[in-house]
């Protein structure tokens, strides 16, 4: 049974475990979210290493790759805590900037402000 959770839900009950010195509000999360992020990677490289294809990657993978994600989610959610940005906030900003970018048909351009 899937639960639907609100990214506000999520980041208040994530807030229960980030667990780490207020003196290093900011970078920690930054670092732990890098940190996380390259354990993603990690699972894909090692698919590819032992010959697996990418486009179909198996439930077993999917499942560590799943975890490691969740990770992401919440480093990312302790860092836009820290900077008082709701997950609600990074989400709708986000489509907005990716619709915007559609509709002006710049999504496959280089460079942040297209």
């Amino acid at each position: 049974m899937k639960n639907n959770m609100t990214f506000e839900e999520y980041q208040n009950k994530a807030q229960e475990t980030a667990i780490y010195p207020k003196e290093h509000t900011v970078i920690y999360p930054c670092l732990g979210l890098s940190g996380e992020t390259g354990e993603v990677l990690e699972k894909i490289k090692k698919i590819i290493r032992n010959g697996g294809d990418v486009s179909n990657i198996s439930n077993e993978d999917k499942i560590e790759i799943k975890k490691e994600l969740g990770d992401v989610l919440c480093y990312l959610s302790a860092l836009s805590r820290d900077l008082d940005i709701s997950l609600e906030d990074v989400a709708e900003a986000n489509l907005e900037k990716l619709s915007s970018r559609k509709e002006r048909g710049v999504l496959h351009e280089k460079g942040d402000n297209r």
